[in-house]
């Protein structure tokens, strides 16, 4: 049996939901709490486990909230890897990313559109550069089409500037940390061609699968099919991590999306070896325990 890792679940925190507007937010939502960090880490061991899946990346979505994926990482380090959403543009982000790393976590997860810096700004080169000096570290950079859903159902804005998530202002820094493996989700989200280019000139370029990919509509004719298919024959089966999106409760673990990468690359009619690099193989290379 296929060993699957999920390499893409947010881990939305108490301290996440306070900067939506706590418990008013959570109502609004008819989301369940989340609880204590520890709390929130157990109730995901059962549902992974409810799945089959062995082992998960766990995003703190908001930057300052690492001491919730350290404490839930903590609490099951066999079955979680912590990652971690970095704001280069914080006067103190240096200082926090490297304590993150230290303790632990690790994957530096940047969101240029979000937070509005180009990734040449000295700033956001300065976590590659962090990455690098923590081996076993990962940077994770969020390109292409960027729709927060829990803020849209909040009515909340969403100021950001996809301008700047372009994968191919990726290049000479890939180049420049080639030793630095760097995760690109949604496999471009929606900047497809670009960030084929990207890994076809840089080999420490991952793409992860995650979500429903629905950047999908805005390429005529294109299928997920289609897209792994080009993935594989791009990146190959080494450089694919497979991932949900998954993030609250009560809906909990997508297995949706499982099964429609499942179904897909059982389409392409590919071998068990690429299925278990794809699901978990990638994944256990890149974070080894």
């Amino acid at each position: 049996m296929t060993t699957v890792n999920d390499v893409h679940v947010h881990f939305f925190s108490t301290p996440f939901f306070a900067t939506l507007g706590g418990e008013r937010a959570l109502t609004r939502l008819g989301w369940d709490p989340p609880g204590s960090a520890e709390t929130l880490a157990d109730r995901w061991i059962a549902e992974l486990d409810r799945h089959s899946v062995h082992r998960a990346a766990l995003i703190a979505s908001a930057p300052g909230d690492e001491a919730s994926v350290a404490a839930a990482v903590a609490r099951h380090p066999s079955r979680f890897v912590g990652f971690f959403m970095v704001d280069p543009t914080r006067a103190d982000s240096n200082a926090t990313t490297a304590a993150a790393l230290g303790s632990g976590l690790r994957t530096i997860c940047l969101f240029p559109a979000m937070h509005g810096y180009a990734l040449a700004d000295a700033r956001a080169q300065r976590m590659f550069e962090l990455a690098a000096a923590h081996p076993g570290s990962a940077v994770f950079v969020h390109c292409g089409v960027l729709s927060i859903g829990v803020r849209k159902k909040l009515g909340l804005p969403s100021l950001f500037d996809v301008t700047l998530g372009n994968p191919l202002a990726l290049q000479p820094i890939a180049a420049r940390y080639s030793t630095v493996p760097i995760i690109v989700p949604h496999v471009g989200a929606g900047y497809f061609r670009e960030a084929l280019m990207l890994a076809d000139m840089c080999s420490n370029v991952h793409f992860d699968t995650s979500s429903s990919n629905g950047w999908i509509k805005y390429h005529p004719g294109l299928t997920l099919t289609a897209v792994l298919r080009q993935a594989l024959a791009v990146a190959g089966p080494d450089r694919l991590l497979f991932g949900t999106d998954s993030s609250f409760f009560p809906r909990g673990w997508v297995r949706d999306v499982y099964e429609q990468q499942s179904h897909a690359l059982a389409e392409l009619g590919v071998g068990e070896d690429v299925k278990s690099k794809v699901f978990g193989g990638t994944f256990e290379r890149l974070f080894a325990p």
